[in-house]
């Protein structure tokens, strides 16, 4: 029995997508691609040219949800079902899309390189806790005309996991397809076994820009999982209450399938977010704000109420540190996630608001993570009685470490932490070295980037990748591509 979390009553569901309802009506949604708006035409929707407004009837969005896959998996390097989207299944993956990265020595936050993202991929390669990957950071010095193709390639040459990624425009995410398409065999074979889900935001609020339209409609054409990441701001950029902004939320989430459906119904699309609440005090967006999670379990619920498969970001913290408050704030968050049952968590590695990643972090989240899954397995019944069978012969000592049934369980009973975690006597932890947790996590992720093996794949597979991604740098006006150590 899965224990789970649900922070809405069923009526206050029902309210939630009554009034996203009718705020798709009024004041309706900002469509600035004019092929998506005559597409919502075509449906039955009310467009304003002029102002590039569309009316949204309800029945139009209930024709859209039937046609949404409740359920799709996405699939390794090697065609094995990896991840599933959908029902209660739990998954993390590293945060995404950082622009920084924290110094481990420095503790200074830098501009992150080629070099940073194949760490964080070789750590998160190294990690069964993360399911997925993701195109963590951006590379610096790659022009930003090719950044989002070139983290998808970086992450194509160093992993076999599933991959969270996004593109940055519609010319690109093209590339991005044929990348994909050169590692499945085909465009049909992409479609048909997806490595990778896509990003996709609308704007705040109420707007589909031409580019997040245009996304939507381009991956619902090519059968690639597209997720869409509502990003509602508590207080600015949505309404100030939480309930509010899950009501803004799903008036984009709804939209937006509407859309992507209308392009090509049964295509895979995700129900997802970043919300966040703004602080009044500072002017800042609290991703470990624990309301910033309370509306993500929240709009989860609403979702899963439509049999959506379902995405947030949580297990991040605005610390600037690897420290207490970055432990408080990802362990907490990533706990309501996972209760939430939320298909795909990201944020873990993350720091400043998203800002920044921190290999170290992304180590220490690795065991929050293993707590949270054993949370989420739950009390299970594994012996025939509940106990007093354990008892015969004991005698009232506590000679329970004797037992065959002990040695059998406890590894099933127990999440078993790696040394970033201390269970040592203060004798033993200061035998060790006295050291804290982020010291620890710097060794262990000095061991994972040592123990690491590159997966061998096709040499042809990699000419074709490489050849492809060196063409369109050539042509953005690089002279070459970064050299990638192995």
């Amino acid at each position: 029995m899965q224990p789970k979390l649900e922070l809405l009553s069923k009526e206050l569901v029902e309210k939630v997508l009554n009034e996203a309802f009718m705020l798709m009506l009024n004041p309706g949604i900002k469509v600035q691609s004019q092929e998506a708006r005559q597409l919502l035409a075509g449906a039955g929707a009310q467009v304003d040219e002029s102002s590039e407004v569309v009316k949204i009837p309800e029945k139009v969005v209930r024709q859209a949800l039937k046609t949404v896959p409740s359920i799709f998996l996405l699939y390794d390097r090697h065609g094995n079902p990896v991840v599933s989207y959908g029902g209660d299944a739990v998954h993390f993956d590293p945060g995404s899309s950082g622009v920084h990265i924290l110094d481990p020595e420095s503790l200074e936050h830098k501009p992150s390189y080629t070099p940073d993202l194949v760490r964080l991929v070789k750590i998160a390669e190294m990690l069964p806790e993360y399911d997925a990957q993701s195109t963590a950071v951006i590379c610096n010095e790659i022009p930003k005309a090719i950044g989002d193709l070139y983290r998808l390639y970086v992450v194509l040459m160093f992993s076999d996991k599933p991959v969270v990624t996004g593109s940055f425009s519609i010319k690109t995410l093209q590339t991005m397809f044929d990348m994909l398409a050169v590692i499945a065999g085909s465009q049909a074979s992409l479609a048909k076994k997806p490595q990778a889900v896509f990003d996709v935001c609308p704007s705040p609020p109420l707007i589909w820009s031409e580019f997040g339209a245009q996304n939507l409609i381009e991956l619902a054409r090519a059968g690639v999982p597209a997720e869409i990441v509502s990003m509602p701001l508590a207080g600015a950029a949505s309404p100030v209450t939480l309930l509010g902004s899950v009501v803004q939320h799903a008036a984009e989430c709804l939209s937006g399938i509407v859309i992507h459906q209308l392009a090509q119904s049964g295509s895979p699309i995700v129900w997802g977010g970043a919300p966040a609440i703004f602080d009044m005090r500072r002017g800042t967006t609290p991703m470990g704000a624990i309301e910033t999670a309370m509306i993500d379990a929240s709009y989860a619920q609403v979702g899963k109420s439509l049999g959506l498969p379902t995405h947030t970001y949580l297990c991040a913290s605005d610390s600037k540190l690897v420290d207490a408050q970055a432990g408080l704030e990802s362990g907490i968050t990533a706990v309501i996630g996972a209760l939430a049952g939320i298909n795909m968590i990201s944020g873990a590695g993350m720091l400043d608001f998203l800002a920044c990643q921190s290999p170290e972090k992304l180590v220490i989240d690795a065991e929050v993570i293993a707590m949270t899954k054993r949370l989420l397995e739950g009390i299970q019944v594994r012996t025939e009685t509940l106990a007093t069978a354990l008892f015969e012969g004991i005698n009232f000592k506590g000679d329970f470490l004797k037992q065959k049934v002990t040695r059998e369980l406890f590894s099933k009973e127990q999440n078993l932490p790696s040394a970033v975690i201390d269970r040592e006597s203060h004798r033993g932890w200061q035998a060790a070295g006295s050291l804290d947790t982020f010291a620890r996590a710097k060794i262990r992720a000095r061991e994972l980037l040592n123990a690491y093996e590159r997966p061998s794949y096709a040499p042809e597979q990699e000419r074709e990748l490489r050849a492809m991604v060196e063409g369109l740098a050539h042509k953005a006006g690089m002279d070459k591509l970064p050299v990638l150590e192995t």
